[in-house]
Formats: C-alpha cells, structure tokens, sequence
C-alpha cells in the first residue's frame, strides 16, 4: 500500500465548551479562540506536507472536533469506533461516510461494547488498546477480530488515570514509548519506555521527514524530543486541553490507501 499525507479534521462548534470532562474539573473556555487554534492546527499539518480534508459538521455533538475518537485506520481498513458515552454517539456517521467515499472499507465496533481512537496506539504492528472508561474489554475483542487478519497484535493495556490511552503516551517515529509517568500507571508494560517532564509533553503527531508536533505547553519535553533529532512542532491547543483534548485527537492521519 501506497505511503499517503491526507489528515481528516473536523471544525468546532459553538458548542465546544460544553465537551464532557472526565478527569478534569471545568474551566471557562474562549470558543473564539478555540477556533483561532484550531486553525493553526490545521495549517501547522498543512504546511507541513498534509493534505487536510474537512470532514462535515455535527453542531450537535460539542466533542464531535475530536475526530479521532471516531475510527481506528489499520492497513488500509476504517474501524469505525463506538463512543463510550450516550453524548458522543453519533459523531461516528460523518466520519465513516468520508472514509468511505474516499474508497476506505470499514467494519464497526457493535454496540454493547464502546471503543474510542484516542485509546488506539499503533506501533508497528503492535496495537496497544487503553482499557480507560471509554473502551471496553468486548470492544477490544471485536478490533482484535477485525485486525487479526492484517497481521496485527493487540494488545490491551490499563489506562486508570488518563480519559484515553493517548492522553498519557504516544510514540516517537523510531518506536519508542514516550509518557509522562503518573499517568501511564506500570511504564515497564511497554518496551523502549521514555519519561517526559510534562503530562501535555506526552501526545505526539509523527509528521514525518522528523518532524513531531505537540502542545506548545511542553517545553521541556519539546527540548527533550529536540536533543533526540527532531524537528519539533509546537501548537497552541490550551483550549481543548481544558476540555481533555491533545494534539493527536483533533486529526486523523490516513498514512496508507484503501485496501482493496
């Protein structure tokens, strides 16, 4: 399968502030700057060598900017995600219509069981799952069942102290496991583990050619990453950092075409 650069994002609404919070307590949100650094985002990916396709609208569902939630891409295949709470169902719709009018088969999570792409982290063929409480054991199963066939190991990991799996770790390109401690909860589950500073310094976006971007809140962790040989990307997102939302959640990145 051909490499591809088209990310999918979908534009906030005027509803944002009223995104579900699960392990932070609620702070004001500037919907309109909100908006200002959703647009950075997109053109930080944009400049960087991504085609960026908007994916339509869902004003009723305030979370529905956080596109990640909604599919897991593996080898060419859409699993369409499942939310794990009654507010976020339904943001799935759109993005599954666009996956599949741009060619992508796709199987999705059955309810009762609820997965969310922001506990999805791949790592070569490793698929680490967070049991957090948006995903559940039965979910796990089926994303098993439909990745098995690919060659893929899923692997199911706790994620207690974090809303997904993504909040508290990602991956550099080279592999390694990068997670700010306190809220990876046993670090020795991964291999090629690195620590950073910062909880915001933890979520990462490989945009290729060396290049990663992240939260510019992070500057410790960004040095950390800069001293490693990358080229780091830094974006202002503190307002969906209040709402529990990270750089890797405001995207998804189709790296490979449709498999046939």
């Amino acid at each position: 399968m051909a490499p591809i650069r088209r990310a999918l994002v979908r534009r906030p609404t005027a509803r944002l502030a009223e995104g579900l919070l699960t392990h932070l307590d609620r702070r004001p949100v500037d919907v309109a700057l909100a908006l200002a650094q959703w647009e950075g985002y997109v053109t930080a990916m944009a400049d960087h060598g991504w085609d960026v396709l908007e994916v339509p609208p869902s004003p009723e569902h305030p979370d529905a900017h956080f596109v990640e939630d909604a599919v897991v891409l593996h080898r060419g295949l859409a699993v369409i995600g499942r939310a794990g709470t009654p507010e976020r169902l339904g943001e799935e719709r759109g993005v599954a219509a666009t996956l599949r009018g741009l060619g992508y088969p796709t199987v999705a999570i059955e309810g009762p069981g609820s997965l969310e792409g922001g506990d999805v982290l791949q790592v070569g063929r490793t698929v680490y799952v967070g049991r957090s409480t948006r995903t559940t054991p039965g979910a796990v199963g089926q994303l098993r069942a439909a990745l098995a066939p690919r060659g893929a190991d899923v692997v199911a990991v706790p994620t207690p102290r974090a809303l997904h799996l993504k909040s508290a770790l990602c991956a550099l390109p080279d592999g390694t496991i990068v997670g700010h401690s306190p809220l990876v909860g046993d670090p020795s589950f991964f291999p090629h583990y690195l620590h950073v500073p910062e909880a915001l310094g933890a979520p990462l976006v490989d945009l290729g050619e060396g290049r990663v971007l992240m939260s510019a809140a992070a500057p410790e962790t960004a040095a950390l990453f800069a001293d490693r040989g990358y080229e780091v990307i830094g974006v202002d997102i503190s307002e969906f950092e209040k709402l529990e939302g990270c750089v890797t959640c405001l995207s998804v990145r189709l790296r490979e075409t449709p498999e046939a």
